[in-house]
């Protein structure tokens, strides 16, 4: 999760929302991608750090099942992002804050867990919550 959030003050350094994402290969050591939020950077409305990680690790393992991975993001993933990482089909989601508004991991929807899908991956919730949802904070706070 430190990784990730160092990836959040990327995308906070670049104007974006501070999220920040790794994919942890089967193993769980070795860092297969990262990411962080480049909305407003690329001018992309997909560009979430969950998106653009699962695509680089897709791309360094030369297939898109990440059977075994393990994606940690410090903000708990929206529709668009659970909905990725049901299709790649990532086995574990690691999240730091909640987000009441519009998570799809446990909070205002559950998306990936949801039993009418092929594929529902492990979630975990809270990892180092308080500085992901600082992170955040200091942000809006400032706009």
């Amino acid at each position: 999760m430190r990784l990730a959030l160092v990836e959040a003050g990327r995308a906070a350094e670049g104007g974006d929302v501070p999220v920040g994402a790794v994919v942890l290969s089967p193993d769980g050591t070795t860092v297969l991608a990262t990411g962080h939020n480049e909305r407003e950077a690329t001018g992309d409305p997909t560009a979430h750090a969950e998106v653009l990680a699962v695509r680089r690790a897709a791309a360094a393992l030369g297939e898109w099942r990440l059977t075994g991975c393990t994606l940690v993001v410090t903000l708990e993933p929206c529709t668009m992002c659970a909905g990725a990482l049901v299709q790649s089909r990532v086995d574990r989601v690691v999240y730091g804050a909640r987000d009441e508004k519009a998570g799809a991991a446990g909070s205002l929807w559950d998306v990936v867990r949801d039993r009418r899908l092929n594929h529902r991956p492990e979630v975990v919730e809270g990892v180092l919550a308080d500085d992901c949802a600082r992170l955040l904070t200091d942000f809006f706070r400032t706009r």
